[in-house]
């Protein structure tokens, strides 16, 4: 779907026309095509700024290095040269008085990040050491990293928080690749934990991350679980998508399109996790990477929803997920050092008009990777769960003129985002290099207004 404020901006007649009215001119994001390379940022320039005290500066130097960066503390005189790839080491920060080192590094460069630049701001976790005033600073880090995405923005650069425990630095690798690589074109505002809570994996492959593994996409026929099935085959992954039966012709055409084998089921039958236990078996005996995509929404006033409407939302959105879990992880079918991603929403992050059903629902699934990741920590696997803003999609689609432009509009990137943006924030989950987080919710939203 053609962006029609980009359209009036690049035409000769109508720009001075929608300069003069004031109409947002949304930048063009960079995106990645392919999958993930050895070196991702060879020939780039990478500032590295560090705040005096902090525990992960060499951590970070390590891993921007590794993936082909050149590593600089300072940007060149010439005030023409910019920066795509901006670090802070701010896990020194422990007063007040520390906070001007973000002002004294950021200060200077605000006008020197490239459009489409990556800005990763390393903090101290806050619930780490017990004082206070430490953790409130911490804290503190993440309000002036959101506050940054919402003044860069509008040049398509993305601003996000790693909170860093001590003893983890070495499970940054991961982390600075995606956050500051194209896949997270539409990922802006989010803070993530990284911790030592998982073990590492026996071997961190930086390219076809999912060679030799097995994957399940629910809902995967179309949309979103469409541009799932695609990232994970183009990493190497075995991609089973399922669907149910109304989607057969999509979910043929898809499986042959990447290469996914078919399973046509209904994930809310009452044998669904038996059926799916079973073909599991006789696909080989399990998975690596669960991607719990199918979702439904039946969008009324709570005053005028039927109960039906009511029940199948949560039955789909929820309820089938808990009973696919137990089934395959009391049938030993998720390997160890698996990968469980739950799609979330903004709604269940923030609310929405209408939306009492699938907002409880998506805001179950929060709680759920929240109270799952430690239970299956001993196993090396990691839950995680992502929660999607306003994405082009068939459905987003048949909106009102009026109403999707609003919706697009609402995030620091004055646009929509694409299917493959949240299937780039899946793939990096199911990594084998996202063993640092686990427990986390991450929205792929433009830092949308909602709930932002």
């Amino acid at each position: 779907m053609s962006d029609i404020l980009k359209t009036l901006h690049g035409n000769r007649l109508a720009a001075p026309f929608a300069r003069a009215l004031g109409l947002p001119k949304p930048v063009t994001l960079a995106r990645a095509a392919g999958g993930y390379e050895a070196q991702p940022f060879s020939g780039q320039a990478a500032l590295l700024l560090p705040a005096g005290g902090g525990y992960a500066a060499q951590a970070l130097r390590s891993a921007l290095e590794d993936a082909g960066a050149s590593v600089a503390s300072a940007l060149p005189e010439d005030e023409r040269q910019q920066a795509g790839i901006v670090v802070m080491d701010a896990t020194g920060c422990r007063s007040p008085a520390d906070y001007r080192a973000l002002y004294d590094s950021f200060h200077p460069i605000m006008r020197r990040i490239a459009r489409n630049g990556r800005v990763l701001i390393a903090a101290p976790l806050p619930e780490a050491g017990g004082d206070p005033v430490q953790a409130a600073v911490a804290r503190g880090i993440e309000g002036f990293s959101r506050s940054l995405g919402k003044e860069l923005g509008r040049k398509g650069i993305c601003v996000n928080t790693a909170y860093v425990a001590a003893g983890a630095e070495d499970r940054l690798a991961g982390v600075v690749r995606f956050f500051c690589g194209k896949q997270s074109t539409y990922v802006s505002g989010q803070a993530v934990r990284v911790t030592a809570r998982v073990a590492a994996p026996r071997a961190l492959p930086q390219a076809q991350a999912m060679a030799g593994k097995t994957a399940l996409v629910t809902g995967g026929a179309r949309g979103i679980g469409k541009a799932i099935v695609e990232r994970l085959s183009q990493e190497g992954a075995r991609v089973i998508c399922l669907d149910v039966a109304a989607t057969a012709e999509e979910l043929r055409s898809t499986c042959a399109q990447f290469g996914a084998i078919p399973l046509t089921l209904d994930i809310t039958a009452p044998d669904a996790p038996v059926q799916l236990a079973d073909f599991l078996r006789g696909q080989g005996g399990g998975l690596d990477i669960l991607v719990h995509n199918a979702g439904v929404t039946r969008d009324r006033t709570l005053s005028n929803m039927k109960p039906q409407d009511w029940d199948v939302v949560v039955n789909i959105n929820f309820a089938a997920i808990t009973a696919i879990d137990a089934a395959l992880l009391s049938g030993g079918l998720l390997r160890d050092e698996g990968r469980i991603v739950y799609l979330s929403s903004i709604s269940g992050v923030a609310g929405n008009f209408g939306q009492t059903n699938y907002a409880a629902t998506k805001a179950a699934l929060i709680g759920y990777a929240a109270a799952q990741a430690p239970l299956l920590a001993a196993r090396g696997i990691c839950a995680n769960a992502i929660a999607p803003g306003f994405i082009e999609t068939a459905m987003t689609a048949k909106l009102p003129f009026f109403t999707r432009e609003i919706g697009s509009r609402l995030n620091a990137l004055m646009q929509a985002g694409q299917p493959r943006d949240a299937a780039e924030l899946v793939a990096f989950l199911s990594s084998p290099g996202a063993y640092g987080v686990s427990g986390e919710t991450i929205r792929v939203c433009g830092q949308g207004v909602m709930g932002a």
